[in-house]
């Protein structure tokens, strides 16, 4: 039986970990893939659960979200009731923007207590994978926890500048949580900012906070509250990328040309994105393209290897693209070369230029540029 609940996406929380991209749209917002955005992955997770109520906060840079959400059709969130909700960055008692995960959630109260689902899954912009949010519903009640957090073992060190860790018990109750702990090596469960709670005990959390004047979710609530609690860790053990720098977001989007990836991200249910009517991709004479993600609307005449190009993109006679990534409706000149680059949206290289990263720092074309 489907468990009640309503989503919270939090679009903004991770900005700075990923400012070369976000600089000018959201985190959510952030392409990816060829053709989706950032929360199209967090949103078909929870249209695939069942969640069909998602209120999404919001706090600055957000119009393009607005343009990728729309009305929120593509995702079957158009509804009368409920849908997709944007949630003002701002709390009941003041007109300054939240600075804080707590903050933020005390400015929604008013949209959590007009609801009336059982419980609420609260998650960021930042994953990339596909989860049954119902089997963490699930995981929560039949635990009767207070707090479900949603871990991933790890072996590389991360690389957010917040993070917490988790250490679960065989029953897989939490007994320490901590936040930027220093990586020792070794294998260490990552919360991946997934979390579920039943909407009153979240309400009451929030009130019981205001009085108190705390300020963190992480430090004044689940790490001092830890024996008291009954905090439990749901391990996820599929496939997961969390895009937590521009390092991570390049060597984790080239993951997307590995079949065994593909077919675990796309393969069962649908990643759903904003459907565009474009014609398809050109391939002109000598056009060659190799174990590459070539989205619809693309105009070919060069080499492309090992790239994922989006939407619109245009790649002249003698060019040749490796290991890199181009965002719509970018233009390579002819007999240019680039490799490990990363280009945003609207981006023109002129003819002949030769461009060239490293997988750990990419080169990096900001949007709109013309080099």
């Amino acid at each position: 039986m489907a468990h009640s609940a309503v989503g919270v996406i939090f679009s903004n929380i991770n900005d700075e970990n990923l400012s070369e991209l976000s600089r000018h749209r959201t985190m959510a917002s952030v392409p990816y893939g060829g053709r989706y955005r950032l929360i199209d992955f967090t949103l078909s997770n929870m249209v695939n659960s069942g969640i069909t109520t998602v209120g999404i906060v919001t706090k600055h840079n957000y119009q393009s979200l607005i343009d990728h959400l729309g009305s929120g059709k593509d995702w079957d969130l158009a509804r009368k009731d409920g849908g997709i909700i944007l949630l003002p960055p701002y709390s009941n008692e003041t007109d300054a923007p939240y600075t804080t995960r707590l903050e933020a959630l005390m400015g929604i109260t008013g949209f959590l207590n007009h609801r009336n689902e059982d419980y609420v899954v609260i998650t960021d912009c930042d994953g990339i994978a596909r989860v049954d949010l119902q089997s963490i519903l699930h995981f929560h009640e039949e635990n009767h926890a207070d707090i479900t957090m949603v871990y991933h073992e790890e072996t590389e060190p991360a690389q957010s500048s917040y993070f917490m860790t988790l250490e679960p018990d065989e029953t897989g109750r939490v007994k320490g949580i901590k936040i930027n702990p220093k990586h020792k090596g070794g294998k260490y469960d990552l919360y991946v900012n997934i979390m579920v709670m039943s909407r009153e005990f979240l309400i009451n959390t929030i009130q019981d906070a205001v009085t108190r004047g705390l300020s963190s979710f992480g430090r004044d609530i689940l790490t001092k509250n830890v024996d008291t609690l009954r905090i439990f860790g749901y391990r996820f053990g599929g496939y997961y990328a969390t895009i937590s720098s521009l390092r991570n977001y390049f060597a984790h989007s080239m993951e997307l040309l590995e079949k065994d990836v593909r077919d675990e991200l796309f393969g069962a249910r649908d990643i759903y994105t904003k459907v565009r009517d474009s014609a398809p991709s050109k391939y002109i004479g000598g056009a060659v393209v190799k174990n590459s993600l070539v989205s619809d609307g693309c105009v070919i005449e060069g080499t492309v290897e090992n790239s994922i190009l989006f939407r619109g993109v245009k790649v002249g006679k003698g060019s040749v693209v490796k290991n890199s990534i181009v965002m719509q409706d970018s233009v390579i000149g002819t007999n240019v070369s680039l490799d490990c680059v990363i280009t945003d949206k609207n981006v023109v290289i002129r003819d002949g230029r030769h461009l060239s990263g490293c997988e750990a720092l990419p080169y990096f074309i900001a949007k709109g540029r013309m080099l």
